[in-house]
């Protein structure tokens, strides 16, 4: 009995120390990545605008070639909507919304994530303008992990999970819009 108890009061203090650790760690996370382009501004805004193209040059689009696509509204517009089901485990079901259009400068998107976790991010593409027919892509992510999940940033490496796969995108991005 006293084994017993003593397992249960282990196991007991353990989770409560887990519950304290994600208490004090921070629930939200935010990476950028960058690239030139060796096109002008308006040329690469007016292609990174429309969400149709990410499946072009995006790493989680490539992941799955037989992924399921929906579309709602105008692409390129406020409102438009761009969903995904996959049975990819890096993958799986979700939708982007766009959310802002600064025209020729920044798209600013709301992703939707229902599998295989649920959450909800921001996104954004910036275009700078370095003349020359050079630009400056900036894509950024953030998001929120609620208590007490927000520990699991603690283990996970952002920067590998979704640092690496913006940067090949915008590799991609860049192989594709050189070759234009």
């Amino acid at each position: 009995m006293k084994i017993i108890k003593l397992f249960f009061s282990i196991v007991g203090g353990f989770g409560m120390l887990l519950l304290v650790v994600a208490a004090l760690s921070p629930s939200q996370y935010s990476l950028t990545r960058e690239i030139e382009i060796n096109k002008a501004s308006s040329d690469v805004f007016n292609y990174i605008k429309y969400l149709k193209n990410m499946d072009n040059f995006s790493v989680w689009a490539k992941m799955d070639p037989n992924m399921r696509k929906s579309y709602k509204g105008n692409d390129g517009e406020v409102g438009f909507i761009s969903s995904w089901d996959s049975d990819h485990e890096h993958v799986g079901r979700g939708e982007q919304e766009i959310m802002k259009v600064v025209e020729g400068k920044r798209l600013d998107t709301q992703l939707r994530f229902f599998e295989p976790f649920e959450a909800v991010d921001d996104a954004y593409f910036a275009t700078d303008d370095l003349g020359n027919n050079k630009t400056k892509v900036t894509w950024g992510f953030s998001g929120n992990m609620p208590y007490p999940l927000n520990i699991m940033l603690l283990v996970i490496d952002m920067e590998t999970e979704l640092g690496v796969p913006l940067a090949d995108g915008l590799k991609n991005l860049k192989d594709i819009l050189e070759k234009e």
